[in-house]
C-alpha cells in the first residue's frame, strides 16, 4: 500500500455551496393586509359616521339608571349562576349514583328544563299564582305549619331567579357530570385503596382535577347569563336591556342606547374572562410544570428581555468597545 493510498479521502459537503433563504410567507403577508385594511375601514366608519351619535352614547353610558340596570343584572347573573351550579352540581351527583330512582329524576329534571325554552318558563313562574294562590309548609300529606301567598313570595325578580336558576341548573349538571366523568379512573381506586373516605375522595381528589374541564365551560355558561338576563324584559324588571329599551322609547334614540347597552356587556364579559383566566391558572397546579404567566408577569418579562438587549450595547458604547468582539 502507497502513502497516497492510506490517506483518508476528503469528505465534501454537499450543501456547502447552497445559499440560505429566509422563508417567504406571501400568504401571511396578504392575509395582514386585506385584516389591516378591512379593520381601517371599520374604524373609520365608526370614527366618521355621525349617525353612531357617539356623544349621546357617552352621556348615557354612566346614567344613574343605566347603572342601576347594570348592578340588576350583575345581581342576578350571580343569584342565578350560584343556585345554578349548586343544584346541578346536586343534579350530576343523583345522575352518577347507583339509585335507579335518582338517575331517572335527574335525568328527567335535565330533558325537561332543556327542553322548554327559557322565556316560557319565565311566564310560566311568574304566573304560578294563578296554579298556587298559597304556598303551605308542613308535613307532606299532612297539616301545614304556615302559609304565604305566591305573590308575596314571587315577584318579578323571584320569577326572574326561579326561571333563569333552574333552567341554568339543567346545563350546569351536565357540565358537572362531564368534568367527573374526566378523572381518570385509577384517581378512584388509588384512593380507594389508600382508604381515604369517599367525601373526601370527593372534595380533595376527585373535584380539584375535575373543575379544570368544569371551568371553562362553565365561565361560558356565566357569560351567557349576562345576556341571557336580557330575556327578563318580559317581566318589566329593571335589568340593564329592560332599562336602555325604556330610555330610547322614550328618546327615540335606539342605535345610541344599544351601543351603551353593548359597551356594558362587553365590560361584564371582560371581567369575567380576567377571572376565569385566574381560576384556571390556581386548578392548573400539578397538571402543568410550570404555570402560565400573568399579563402583569409577560409584560415584565418583555420589560426585562428588552432591558437586556440594550444594556451590553449601551455600555459597550460608553467604553469605546466593539460589543461584538466583546
Amino acid at each position: 500500500m502507497t502513502l497516497l493510498e492510506s490517506r483518508p479521502a476528503t469528505q465534501v459537503n454537499p450543501y456547502e455551496g447552497l445559499r440560505v433563504v429566509k422563508a417567504k410567507h406571501p400568504g401571511r403577508w396578504a392575509a395582514t393586509a386585506v385584516v389591516a385594511v378591512l379593520l381601517a375601514m371599520v374604524l373609520n366608519s365608526l370614527i366618521t359616521n355621525p349617525r353612531w351619535e357617539w356623544g349621546v352614547v357617552w352621556a348615557y353610558l354612566g346614567e344613574v339608571s343605566i347603572v342601576e340596570g347594570v348592578w340588576m343584572t350583575i345581581e342576578l347573573t350571580l343569584i342565578t349562576a350560584v343556585l345554578g351550579f349548586a343544584l346541578g352540581t346536586v343534579l350530576a351527583l343523583m345522575r352518577l349514583s347507583q339509585s335507579p330512582l335518582l338517575r331517572a329524576v335527574s335525568w328527567g329534571y335535565t330533558w325537561v328544563f332543556r327542553s322548554v325554552p327559557l322565556i316560557l318558563q319565565l311566564l310560566l313562574w311568574y304566573n304560578l299564582a294563578y296554579l298556587y294562590q298559597s304556598l303551605d309548609v308542613g308535613i307532606p300529606f299532612g297539616p301545614s305549619f304556615a302559609s304565604f301567598e305566591t305573590l308575596s313570595l314571587i315577584d318579578k325578580f323571584g320569577a326572574a331567579i326561579l326561571g333563569l336558576g333552574l333552567h341554568q341548573a339543567a346545563y350546569s349538571a351536565e357540565i358537572v357530570r362531564a368534568g367527573i366523568l374526566s378523572v381518570d379512573q385509577g384517581q378512584h381506586e388509588a384512593a380507594a385503596a389508600l382508604g381515604i373516605p369517599r367525601r373526601r375522595q370527593s372534595t380533595r381528589i376527585v373535584l380539584p382535577q375535575a373543575m379544570r374541564t368544569i371551568v371553562p365551560t362553565a365561565v361560558n355558561e356565566i357569560i351567557g347569563l349576562f345576556k341571557g338576563t336580557s330575556i327578563v324584559y318580559v317581566l318589566a324588571l329593571g335589568e340593564l336591556f329592560y332599562t336602555v329599551s325604556v330610555i330610547y322609547g322614550r328618546t327615540q334614540r335606539v342605535l345610541p342606547m344599544l351601543v351603551v347597552a353593548a359597551i356594558w356587556y362587553v365590560v361584564l364579559t371582560t371581567v369575567v374572562t380576567v377571572i376565569q383566566f385566574y381560576v384556571e391558572r390556581y386548578y392548573a397546579r400539578g397538571a402543568v410544570r410550570t404555570l402560565p404567566p400573568t399579563p402583569l408577569q409577560r409584560l415584565r418579562g418583555n420589560l426585562t428581555a428588552g432591558l437586556s438587549r440594550v444594556r451590553p450595547v449601551g455600555a459597550a458604547a460608553t467604553s469605546g468597545q466593539d460589543p461584538v468582539a466583546r
